[in-house]
């Protein structure tokens, strides 16, 4: 049997400087009792899902918060951010026409990797926030300082958000007969909601026309909904990983499925090592500095089996890099013979501050990359997978342009996010109908 401890012999980028390594221990130690958060048989499912977006008969959604918090644990919250993602896959699903798989960055994106270890504010040298994880956003050394009591709070917020997700996608409020209602609190003020209202209203007479000709919508009541995160701090993921006693075989039961970051994607590297001896579907980011030999040696390292499902390679070059950073990539895997998931971030490589200090992505940008990553998919004739995005349920002003037109005098209006900016639900419904466009016109 694998061991889910060789990380150890690695270098691991990005963990937190914990002050107390006694403390650690027995943090790990009380995960390591703990219940699983998925199910093994739940992972295996997602793969067979992903399985079909590699053979080019389905579309990966991949969504949510840069970085979730302890406090936005609720049930307001939680709904909203599923709200969003069920409608952008409706749009997906009926304007696209494409089974779509729906994952969430939901129930464990707790931890963020950093460019620089310290911040320092007014002369004054802190540890940089890595994440509600590991240590608070407030700049006191106190709330810096790395505490791992945080990954049993992780843990705990894991769970709850995990229920009401369960309980929203099986009682009936994911029900596909739910579309308008999903949309009534935002129709009449957006030009995206009115649109999909629209789109909402056709999918009704599909509806009423199969029920007219005797077919049963009852399948329609539940929905597939998955949850992943970065598996960034390992001793949570470790301590968090379960023999299957069906199999004999490993799974990180903290989601369904995780990836591996730009920054700790290096092939002798600790996260690429633990990745590797579990089950679960596994992603990793490709930024505009993978070279195609980069690509090969991880999928020899995560996917020796070339099984389709097991790995998906989660693009973000950046719009003015896509064009001519991807081909090589998607080239020379596909001539390998492997079966990878493409999915396009267009929010990684897009970042900068604005004129006014905040930290922004345009949305012109993202949506270009996106139309990069398709052209280049149908320029080769492989399959463009999924997109992977932050976004939000809730009507910040974090991300500029969009039909709503956010200019960088309305970012401090509502910039609420703990990280990186997010697309608020208008952005994330007009990016979803620009892909089930392109989708459709391929």
């Amino acid at each position: 049997m694998s061991n889910i401890h060789s990380y150890r012999s690695f270098p691991a980028a990005q963990q937190p400087p914990w002050p107390d390594p006694e403390a650690l221990r027995g943090v790990v130690a009380e995960l390591e009792s703990r219940p699983p958060l998925v199910f093994a048989g739940e992972c295996d499912l997602l793969r067979s899902r992903l399985a079909a977006v590699a053979r080019g008969e389905a579309f990966l959604l991949q969504g949510g918060d840069c970085a979730e918090t302890f406090d936005k644990v609720g049930v307001e919250q939680i709904r909203s951010k599923l709200k969003t993602l069920l409608q952008m896959a409706a749009v997906l699903t009926y304007a696209a026409s494409v089974p779509v798989v729906k994952v969430g960055r939901i129930a464990g994106q707790y931890s963020k990797p950093r460019s620089r270890d310290t911040e320092t504010r007014n002369g004054v040298e802190l540890p940089v926030y890595r994440g509600d994880s590991v240590n608070g956003t407030e700049f006191t050394p106190e709330s810096r300082t790395p505490d791992p009591e945080r990954l049993k709070r992780m843990y705990h917020a894991s769970a709850a958000t995990l229920n009401l997700v369960r309980a929203f996608t099986t009682g009936g409020y994911a029900d596909l007969r739910q579309v308008h209602a999903w949309n009534q609190d935002f129709v009449a003020m957006s030009p995206s909601g009115k649109r999909y209202e629209q789109l909402a209203g056709e999918i009704d007479k599909a509806l009423a026309f199969m029920r007219a000709c005797g077919m049963d919508a009852e399948e329609l009541r539940t929905v597939e909904f998955y949850a992943s995160h970065e598996a960034l701090v390992l001793d949570y993921e470790a301590a968090l990983t379960r023999t299957d006693s069906r199999s004999g075989e490993l799974y990180d039961v903290s989601g369904h499925m995780v990836w591996i970051g730009e920054r700790t994607r290096r092939l002798d590297g600790a996260h690429v090592e633990f990745a590797s001896k579990i089950r679960n579907p596994i992603g990793v980011k490709l930024g505009p500095a993978t070279t195609a030999d980069d690509a090969l040696a991880l999928i020899e390292k995560l996917d020796p089996g070339r099984e389709p499902g097991r790995l998906t390679f989660i693009t973000r070059m950046g719009a003015a890099r896509v064009r001519d950073r991807l081909p090589g990539l998607v080239e020379k895997v596909t001539a390998s013979g492997a079966r990878v998931v493409w999915q396009c971030d267009p929010m990684h490589g897009n970042t900068f501050s604005s004129e006014s200090g905040y930290k922004t992505r345009t949305f012109d940008d993202v949506l270009d990359e996106v139309k990069g990553f398709f052209e280049v998919h149908h320029g080769l004739g492989t399959h463009p997978g999924g997109i992977h995005v932050e976004l939000t349920g809730d009507d910040v002003t974090e991300c500029v342009g969009g039909g709503d037109e956010i200019l960088d005098a309305d970012l401090k209006d509502r910039y609420e996010t703990a990280c990186d900016p997010r697309l608020n639900r208008s952005q994330a419904l007009d990016l979803a109908f620009l892909v089930a466009e392109t989708y459709r016109d391929r």
